[in-house]
């Protein structure tokens, strides 16, 4: 064990000390629901009770269960808030109450529960988060489902999606985690019992979610999520006492990837190894000054074995080092890592002592990691040797290589130096003119780099030799100790240009990435300004443009999601010529790269790459370059990539600005139309009820005046359109109302057979001689609905059948018990035998100001069906249309339906308890058309 760093202690007392002031999440964590978290988390809570702790419940979910509630006695309660959501009051977690109470500890059963709508927080983790801010305990329990991570996982296994997640970081913060395991067999057994559901509900419970295989595979789910937490940890314990000592508490395998050809090999050993262990792996390159040398040829071998890593699986990783063994050791020690991989070297005898390879140094160095040597053979060995010779002269490409000149400098300053030591043969020592040479070895590996250099050093010896050891002019040496001085002078000269030429690569490579740095920080203090999307195209076309000397081109997608460059007049700099629109368009659509060094299309001139949100994908950048392969390399790469998602970050930003922006107009709009329509509902109701009492009279009274049946059809005309006008100002009234919320529903137990009897009375005059044909069975149950409203409902309906249809054609009404999932509703449809419903309009007819004709000779403002959708949803039901057809596809008339919620029953009967799953049963969150089954 080595002495802890001073700054990480520093950083780990304060991390600790504001644990100290923060309250402890424990998490009782659980494959799915009916494995005995809740239970549990009580068993636990009375155990702290009776040690002495202040213990109090805050909400905890019983469903009925007998052996929970017998728990929950004796421990104090905090009694829920009440809350109303349309029209009805619900039970939630009181936050104010129990951060005034401030107890202890705190029960917060259901960690992953959605609020109700007028809570402080929207979700329940966000209580806990304040209650532990505040410095409270908190126990609570959440199942693997509902981790932020593996939602679509589970939605995958088990064919239902679950809508109320807790994001990972909550989970991965808790000071505490308790793993509430039951076996599938137990757990199923237990549900036929009836311990978890109602036996009808356990039924279609085993049918739908909990089949075995989808427990069997939740089960392994959450082990593993388990798992990685507890490793998390012991790797976050290593790292704060400084133990360098690998405990393999898990497998974890490196695969140490090199410029060889066996590099792939190796990799699908790694694979067959890890699958077989079910081991975690990772493919490490470290790429070292030599490495960094070998020809794109060679590098192409390592980037094609990373490639292959990721496919597999692999998380690949590239370190930077001056050796391979020593780098990747310090890694796998930092990771955790059990075994590494290595390919094994044929070099045997002498040459494997003079140099050893990667994999002999790390059998000499590894103690407390196992080795797996993969032999490769003297072929390959063979082919690496020579793509290392023949890689030895030049530097990082190609294109920084030494030149011929280059060679023909180091010659001439030898040349010179030999000229200088000459005329200073006379004043110094022979031994000194060395100090020359060694000086022109540092001169000329750091101006012209390591090739030269290597060269220099050859000919400053031979040149010292001849030159200046007797017999002069001569390579003979008359005294054999020069020969040690030569030698020492060829392994320091050599010795110098290496390092000098390693120092002068590090630091152009350590320029080159704060130059990079310093780009991406201008870009992206530049695309924090920008407020416009062409302001963001022109600042990340610039920046990518300069950074990696490459024509760029973005492409955004329009409103039928076809990607199309911004500009008319493409810059000759950009790539906008040369763009694929069809590779463009893939790219978008399937979010993944294509073009020049990728899968998809590689004889592409241009790479095209996703600019990939966090929402959406928000476009396609498209680079060409002269030096397209050097996009291949890891680092540049990451750096695009980097780029990249700065730029549709900036994209995103503006987008959702623009649509709070065009959501701020449109709530300012729909304010003032409200407020318009209150008013003038209001103004013209009083004096439109005048009229029609005046014209009313004036039809009783006014014959007898005039004594002239004209003044009986004028009074009645009068008071025709006085009370469709009224009509209309109540409508508007009613829709003013219920956009502004102001509407309360007065809700009783009444029957749907009443409320469609009292409608077809009230538009008798306007339905007129059709006939009106109304099956309700007599078996369906009472509804907890406003009557009034629900009559305006169905009047609603009539009247816009009576109005769009031919007179004289027959209406029928059908009301129907209908079972979804575990709800119950009551559906009733009304259908004409008309021309139907115009193609797109079935759901848009519920729009405000929609009507079925657009210049329609009937009156009307299209808000009847508008409300009529508004009164459905207050009372939790929904509304649609369609039109009815026959076996050809002829359109039979139209049908408009609405179904109203039947699940709870008078006082009288007894209450069915709910589904239990991700939250109350009251939670408003949940899909009335999903059933319960769907929150688990």
């Amino acid at each position: 064990m080595n002495r802890p760093d001073p700054d990480e202690l520093l950083d780990r007392m304060q991390r600790d000390e504001e644990r100290s002031q923060r309250g402890r999440l424990k998490i009782f964590f659980g494959a799915s629901a009916g494995v005995g978290k809740t239970f549990a988390m009580l068993q636990a809570a009375r155990r702290r009770k009776d040690e002495g702790a202040d213990v109090v419940v805050g909400i905890v979910e019983t469903h009925g269960r007998k052996e929970t509630v017998a728990l929950i006695e004796g421990l104090e309660v905090i009694a829920p808030a009440r809350i109303e959501y349309r029209g009805r009051l619900l039970a939630e977690f009181d936050l104010d109450a129990a951060l005034a109470r401030k107890p202890q500890l705190i029960l917060v059963d259901e960690l992953a529960h959605s609020n109700v709508q007028g809570s402080r927080h929207p979700k329940r983790w966000q209580d806990v988060q304040e209650l532990l801010d505040a410095g409270i305990d908190v126990f609570t329990t959440v199942n693997v489902q509902h981790l932020e991570s593996l939602n679509d996982v589970v939605g995958q296994i088990t064919g239902i999606r679950v809508w109320e997640t807790v994001p990972d970081r909550v989970f991965d913060l808790a000071d505490e985690v308790t793993l509430v395991d039951l076996p599938p067999e137990e757990l199923l057994d237990r549900l036929r019992e009836g311990k978890v559901y109602m036996p009808q509900q356990a039924e279609h419970a085993v049918r739908n979610f909990f089949r075995k295989g989808n427990l069997i595979a939740l089960r392994e789910l959450a082990l593993r999520r388990t798992a990685d937490r507890v490793d998390a940890q012991m790797r976050e314990y290593r790292a704060d006492q400084s133990i360098e000592r690998i405990w393999q508490a898990r497998e974890r395998i490196i695969v140490c990837v090199g410029a060889g050809q066996e590099s792939s090999n190796l990799v699908r050993a790694a694979a067959r190894l890890a699958a077989n262990q079910k081991a975690d792996w990772l493919a490490v390159y470290v790429e070292t000054p030599r490495l960094a040398r070998l020809p794109d040829a060679v590098r192409k071998r390592t980037l094609d074995a990373l490639k292959l890593a990721s496919e597999l699986g692999a998380e690949t990783v590239t370190l930077q080092g001056d050796e391979v063994a020593p780098t990747v050791l310090a890694y796998a020690r930092m990771r955790n890592v059990s075994k590494l991989v290595v390919g094994a070297s044929s070099v045997r005898g002498w040459r494997a002592r003079l140099s050893p390879s990667v994999a002999q140094q790390m059998v000499w160095s590894v103690r407390d990691i196992d080795l797996t040597l993969v032999n490769s053979g003297a072929v390959r060995e063979a082919a690496e040797r020579h793509d290392a010779v023949s890689g030895f002269a030049g530097p990082d490409s190609g294109a920084h290589r030494s030149t011929p000149a280059s060679y023909a400098y180091a010659f001439a300053i030898c040349a010179a130096i030999t000229a200088i030591a000459s005329m200073l043969l006379d004043r110094i020592a022979q031994t000194n003119l060395v100090m020359l040479y060694l000086l022109g070895a540092v001169f000329t590996a750091a101006r012209l780099g390591r090739g030269p250099g290597v060269l220099f050093s050859f000919l400053g010896v031979a040149a010292f030799d001849f030159f200046f050891v007797p017999p002069r002019m001569s390579f003979t040496v008359a005294d054999t100790q020069y020969l040690l001085t030569f030698g020492v002078m060829l392994v320091t000269s050599l010795m110098i240009s290496h390092l000098t030429a390693s120092l002068k690569r590090q630091a152009h490579l350590a320029t080159l990435r704060e130059r990079r740095t310093g780009a991406m920080f201008a870009m992206t203090r530049e695309l924090g300004g920008a407020l416009m999307t062409d302001q963001i195209i022109e600042i990340g076309m610039r920046h990518v443009s300069e950074v990696f000397q490459a024509r760029t081109a973005i492409l955004l997608p329009d409103s039928l999601e076809k990607v199309r460059p911004k500009v008319e007049n493409p810059d000759p700099a950009t790539a906008l010529n040369e763009v694929d629109l069809d590779i463009a368009q893939w790219v978008y659509d399937q979010q993944k790269q294509a073009g020049h060094g990728t899968e998809t299309l590689p004889a592409a001139t241009a790479l095209y790459l996703p600019l990939k949100a966090p929402m959406r994908t928000r476009g396609v950048i498209a680079l060409l370059s002269e030096r397209m392969a050097e996009f291949a390399v890891p680092e540049q790469r990451r750096m695009l990539e980097s780029f990249v998602a700065q730029i549709a970050l900036a994209l995103e930003r503006v987008h959702y600005v623009e649509i709070a922006q065009d959501a701020l107009v449109s709530m300012e709009s729909e304010r003032l139309r409200n407020s318009l329509l209150s008013a003038i509902s209001h103004d013209l109701r009083t004096p439109l009820t005048a009229i029609v009492g005046f014209a009313s009279v004036l039809a009783e009274q006014g014959v007898a005046v005039s004594g002239g049946p004209r003044a009986q059809d004028l009074s009645e005309a009068i008071r025709e359109e006085a009370l469709r006008m009224n009509g209309l100002v109540i409508n508007l009234l009613d829709m003013a109302r219920l956009q502004e919320g102001s509407m309360r529903l007065n809700r009783q137990w009444s029957s749907i057979e009443e409320v469609i009897g009292a409608a077809l009375a009230g538009c008798r005059r306007l339905l007129g001689d059709r006939e009106v044909q109304a099956r309700v069975p007599a078996d369906l149950p009472l509804l907890q609905l406003d009557a009034v409203l629900v009559e305006r409902l169905c009047a609603n309906l009539l009247e816009n059948a009576a109005k769009y249809t031919p007179a004289g054609t027959p209406l029928t009404i059908d009301a129907s018990m209908l079972q979804e999932e575990a709800h119950r509703y009551v559906r009733v449809e009304v259908s004409d035998s008309g021309p139907g419903l115009p193609a797109g309009m079935e759901s848009r007819v519920f729009d405000k100001f929609t009507r079925g004709e657009k210049e329609s000779a009937q009156p009307g403002m299209g808000l009847g069906l508008a409300i009529s959708r508004a009164i459905v949803e207050a009372h939790g039901g929904r509304i649609g249309a369609s039109n009815r057809t026959d076996m050809n596809g002829k359109v039979l008339g139209a049908c408009f339906w609405f179904m109203l919620p039947a699940d709870e029953t008078p006082p009288t009967e007894t209450d069915v308890p709910e589904l239990p799953g991700t939250g109350t049963s009251q939670s408003p969150s949940s899909d009335v058309s999903g059933g319960t089954v769907n929150r688990l």
